[in-house]
């Protein structure tokens, strides 16, 4: 039987872990990140593959830097490494160790998208198809030979999280399908055409901040490509206000991006850069938990005001 090492770290990484394992392969160490604080009493926390690995009886090794500390996964003698969202890059000789290579399971449809955060950036961008790449690893980010590809629909009511669980469960999927025929030698790798690279590097705070100077489509998939992590924001007031949900309203307005224009029982219009608006109706006000408009509002109804104008700094 074939041995692996599997490495990733997220959620999205642990249904292909336990695909992998369910499923006969004997999966014989799990590398992972380290623990690291979470919350807001940064409480050490152990990363989602490390909790399942350990529920399955898998070994776990957590190097802090993988290309000074990998003697664990040599010692493991695999013939094959799977990754998906380790989220460090393997040096030239622990790719080289395997009889089988190191294949990693990515979130995009390579040569698109390449880096860590290509659900966020495919939604962000208006996709209308994402999908999984199963690829040969390679000293460059997400650059290796593609082994096997499969497209899903982005819909419109999709955000990170529903994309997030779709594509893990087609890359399981896709991976116990490649698997068998890469073992037999019947892969036929084909090369990443460079010219056609894209990258999605991790999420930046100054990434989070909603420009109302574009407009509703823009806004709307901003929103939705940051769901539910980090969350967008912009500031009301002077002060920080994350907006979970709004929907497109079609309608045209006069006024300044930004600026409210109606508040209704269950939402408040904000005009986007193409004088379109976009109904809020889901928000976190600063020191506040997540909440709906109407919600919000049972308070006092002067509470978000018509005229006001969003994103603008008090600095």
């Amino acid at each position: 039987m074939k041995r692996i090492v599997f490495m990733g770290t997220p959620d999205f990484s642990v249904p292909i872990l336990k695909e992998l394992n369910n499923s006969g392969y004997q999966v014989v160490l799990a590398v992972t990140q380290p623990d690291r604080p979470k919350g807001r009493k940064k409480l050490l926390s152990p990363p989602p593959v490390k909790t399942a690995a350990l529920e399955l009886g898998i070994p776990v090794f957590q190097p802090e830097k993988i290309r000074a500390d990998f003697e664990e996964i040599k010692k493991a003698g695999p013939d094959l490494i799977v990754t998906a969202a380790y989220g460090q890059l393997l040096p030239k000789e622990l790719l080289e160790l395997p009889e089988y290579g190191c294949i990693n399971v990515h979130a995009s449809l390579l040569p698109e998208l390449r880096g860590g955060a290509p659900i966020h950036y495919a939604i962000m961008q208006g996709k209308k198809q994402t999908g999984i790449t199963i690829m040969y690893m390679a000293e460059k980010l997400d650059a290796g030979d593609i082994i096997s590809q499969r497209a899903i629909d982005i819909n419109a009511c999709d955000d990170v999280g529903t994309l997030h669980s779709k594509l893990s469960e087609v890359g399981s999927d896709l991976l116990l399908e490649t698997l068998p025929e890469l073992f037999a030698g019947n892969i036929q790798p084909i090369k990443q055409d460079e010219e056609k690279a894209t990258f999605a590097s991790n999420i930046r705070r100054k990434q989070e901040r909603i420009d109302w100077s574009c407009s509703d489509e823009e806004i709307f998939n901003h929103v939705r490509g940051l769901r539910p992590w980090p969350v967008a924001f912009t500031t009301y007031e002077g002060q920080n206000m994350k907006i979970w949900s709004g929907e497109r309203d079609g309608q045209d307005y006069e006024g300044q991006p930004g600026e409210i224009i109606r508040v209704e029982e269950d939402a408040m219009t904000v005009i986007c850069g193409n004088g379109k608006g976009l109904r809020i109706t889901e928000f976190q006000p600063a020191g506040k938990k997540r909440m709906t408009v109407k919600d919000y509002l049972q308070g006092a109804k002067d509470r978000l005001k018509t005229g006001s104008v969003l994103g603008v700094s008090h600095e």
